[in-house]
This record gives C-alpha cells, sequence and structure tokens, in this order.
C-alpha cells in the first residue's frame, strides 16, 4: 500500500519533525508512507473573502498537481465524517481489500482546502470539530495511520 500525505506549508518545528519521523519509521514495516509538501500562498495577515478564496485555490491547483487519477483522496475537513480509530482501520483495510493500493490524506493550509480539492476527495475526514494547527494535523494523522495498521495486524499498541 502506498500512501501519501500531502499538506500545504513547511513544517517548521522540531519536535513535530522527530515525532512525524517516528511514526514514519514505524509504518515502513506496514506501508510506503510519503510526506508531500506543497508551498503556501503567501497572503497578508488581515483576507478579503476574494482573497481567501484566491489563496485557497492557488493552494488547490499545488495540492491537485501531487495526485494521479488513481488514487483514493480523503480530505481533512472540519465539517468531514469523524470516526473512531477502529473506523479508520476498517476503512484503510476495505481499501487495501479492493485495490486501493493509493491513498493519500490532504491537510489543507490555514485557510482550509479549496472547493476543488474536496471535490476531488472520495471522502472527507473530521479528527475533531476543534481546529488544529495544520501542522500537528500532520502528527496526528501519521500516528492514527500507524494505529490503524496495528488494529488491523491485531498487533498490541491500540488502547
Amino acid at each position: 500500500m502506498n500512501i501519501s500525505i500531502i499538506s500545504v506549508g513547511k513544517l517548521k518545528e522540531k519536535y513535530l519533525k522527530q515525532g512525524i519521523e517516528e511514526y514514519l519509521k514505524r509504518l515502513s514495516a506496514y506501508a510506503k508512507v510519503e510526506m508531500i509538501e506543497v508551498a503556501d500562498e503567501k497572503a497578508p495577515e488581515i483576507l478579503s473573502e476574494a482573497e481567501m478564496i484566491q489563496v485557497k485555490q492557488k493552494e488547490g491547483e499545488r495540492i491537485l498537481a501531487k495526485i494521479s487519477a488513481d488514487t483514493y483522496v480523503i480530505t481533512l475537513a472540519i465539517e468531514g465524517q469523524m470516526k473512531t480509530s477502529e473506523q479508520l482501520a476498517e476503512t484503510i483495510d476495505h481499501l487495501a481489500t479492493y485495490g486501493k493500493s493509493k491513498i493519500a490524506f490532504i491537510i489543507g493550509g490555514s485557510l482550509g482546502l479549496s472547493p476543488e480539492v474536496l471535490k476531488r476527495g472520495n471522502e472527507s475526514l473530521s479528527f475533531s470539530k476543534m481546529t488544529f494547527p495544520h501542522q500537528l494535523m500532520r502528527l496526528i494523522l501519521v500516528e492514527q495511520i500507524y494505529r490503524a495498521f496495528r488494529i488491523n495486524r491485531v498487533e498490541p499498541y491500540h488502547k
């Protein structure tokens, strides 16, 4: 299974990089997981509605350029469906069983995802109704993917 985590912006925080590297190392026994960063759009702190749309569109174009036609896309969005860790594990297992060996998880920038990216998604996933920094979401997501593989293999870790 090939999993891509496509996210907007460069990860700068050393502690987040270290956590992600640890889970990527653990995940290498189960799947090929690739972290793909696309540039965030430079914008002033205060934006008009039109400027926000434009920023999301440009970031969205960069994201879509990284997704092949045969990839199953899961967008991360507050409006998405909430799942338990077991349900995420079930989703990943189901995709692997039915020939979807390429999965991309998409994490937007600080303004979220463009309508085009959300439309390209096969499903949308929410981790909470709360807002998390998109850099931190990378670590949370990669940990949950690792947990999903452990659940699917009935290996200790989960709980």
